[in-house]
């Protein structure tokens, strides 16, 4: 079974609701705490592209105090956003599960169901 990593915030219940998902699972994955271990703008980068996203503002948290602080807009160019979230975690949307090349966003938790059937399809 691929190896899988969340990026998780235990204060989260979606984010601890997934980590269950993926426990119940029987998956035991690597959990990086990503406010205190944040992810630097290469991860950052290589985690849109996993999500499959067309903008890193779609990983973004707008109603963040440092959405604002950061100066971000939804028109922010994808380097601007990458920077703002490598500088404010908080930014970052949760939780993230990533195996191999592909991420799943955990909201709702459900959809870690796909990353999952793959191992089991």
């Amino acid at each position: 079974m691929a190896q899988y990593t969340i990026y998780h915030n235990p204060r989260c219940s979606k984010s601890r609701q997934t980590l269950a998902l993926l426990e119940e699972a029987g998956i035991e994955p690597r959990v990086i705490k990503y406010l205190d271990t944040p992810p630097d703008a290469d991860t950052l980068r290589d985690l849109v592209r996993k999500l499959g996203l067309s903008s890193a503002h779609q990983l973004v948290r707008e109603k963040e105090a440092e959405y604002r602080e950061a100066g971000l807009t939804p028109d922010a160019d994808d380097e601007k956003v990458i920077q703002a979230m490598a500088r404010y975690p908080k930014l970052l949307e949760r939780p993230v599960v990533v195996k191999g090349n592909r991420a799943v966003l955990g909201r709702p938790p459900e959809n870690v169901q796909a990353l999952i059937g793959e191992d089991r399809g």
